[in-house]
């Protein structure tokens, strides 16, 4: 169906995760998926924080980031409510994918190499929940964010 005039302009801005612990969650995302923070906004009993990839081929300043996040696609808001990171006593958020009440899945990520990027997590240590030589769909892969998020991993070309 194509686009009406009324929603010509629409696009999907981002995805919400909530974290335990922002600083890391940051780092994961940051260094191991490669995405930049785009900014930071802090309210009195949690904080937002805005990734995404950077595909201009040059650093932005902080002046860039911030104006383009809501202008740009693909945007990862991680969202700490304070206090979660030091309380022994939480018990994390539900990730979509336990049960009872399955609902939220996974966001994904498109890869040049999907062997060579499980390879980088492999020696980064991340947690995988699916490796490309489990199963039947040998050209994915399920990795774990640091909250228990499960993150696709696709090859970013039709594989025939």
């Amino acid at each position: 169906m194509p686009r009406t005039a009324e929603t010509a302009s629409f696009k999907f801005n981002h995805t919400m995760l909530r974290v335990k612990d922002p600083k890391v969650s940051l780092a994961f995302y940051q260094d191991v998926i490669g995405m930049d923070l785009l900014s930071v906004k802090k309210f009195d009993e949690f904080t937002l924080y805005f990734l995404a990839f950077n595909h201009d081929g040059r650093d932005l300043t902080d002046e860039e980031k911030n104006a383009s996040r809501f202008s740009r696609e693909g945007v990862l808001e991680l969202t700490h409510n304070h206090g979660t990171e030091s309380d022994p006593t939480f018990t994390g958020y539900a990730n979509g994918n336990s049960d009872p009440g399955r609902g939220f899945g996974h966001i994904a990520l498109a890869v040049e190499d999907v062997e060579k990027a499980c390879a980088r997590f492999d020696q980064l240590g991340v947690q995988f929940k699916k490796r490309p030589t489990d199963g039947k769909m040998r050209h994915i892969a399920f990795i774990l964010d640091p909250d228990g998020y499960w993150i696709e991993i696709i090859p970013n070309q039709l594989m025939l």
